[in-house]
């Protein structure tokens, strides 16, 4: 095959698997590369990867849908990323996260209708002092307040446009 020539998503996974799959514990690094690449793992990567590993395709489901950090659908376009530890919890996160659903109109680990926004909890983002803190894609975003919340979003779909 000429390696000049775009491969199929099915020949960027079979890759994967195999580069992965002599690694002792490689599964869960080589579901990280696939998301990586295709930016989610789609169902029909699951037998491909399986076939790899020598694991069944329950086995293999399985790990993808105990971890939270994989993706089994599309990503959306932009990721709001709201810190759920504890100082900016106690500083009015659920506020702002509880805004965040409203005007989004999905739950946390979800994504809105037209697929534009995904809504992700965020552990630490190091910003203890100046909580709360969220991200959208990878701007950081400070001292958030539930009325907050509607700017940026605005301000992020102004900047989509």
């Amino acid at each position: 095959m000429d390696s000049r020539l775009p491969c199929t998503f099915a020949d960027t996974v079979a890759r994967i698997a195999a580069d992965k799959s002599s690694v002792p514990g490689g599964l869960v690094p080589a579901l990280h590369s696939v998301q990586e690449a295709l930016g989610w793992i789609p169902p029909e990567a699951v037998p491909i990867i399986a076939g790899a590993f020598n694991r069944s395709r329950a086995e293999v489901h399985g790990v993808v849908s105990f971890y939270h950090d994989f993706r089994t659908t599309p990503p959306a376009q932009h990721r709001l990323g709201i810190c759920s530890a504890e100082a900016c919890q106690s500083m009015g996160a659920d506020r702002v996260l509880s805004e965040a659903e409203r005007i989004l109109g999905c739950q946390m680990h979800e994504q809105t209708a037209d697929g534009s926004m995904s809504l992700e909890p965020v552990y630490c983002l190091g910003q203890c002092a100046v909580a709360p803190a969220l991200t959208v894609d990878e701007r950081l975003w400070v001292r958030v307040t539930p009325e907050r919340i509607a700017e940026i979003l605005d301000q992020t779909r102004q900047e989509t446009l």
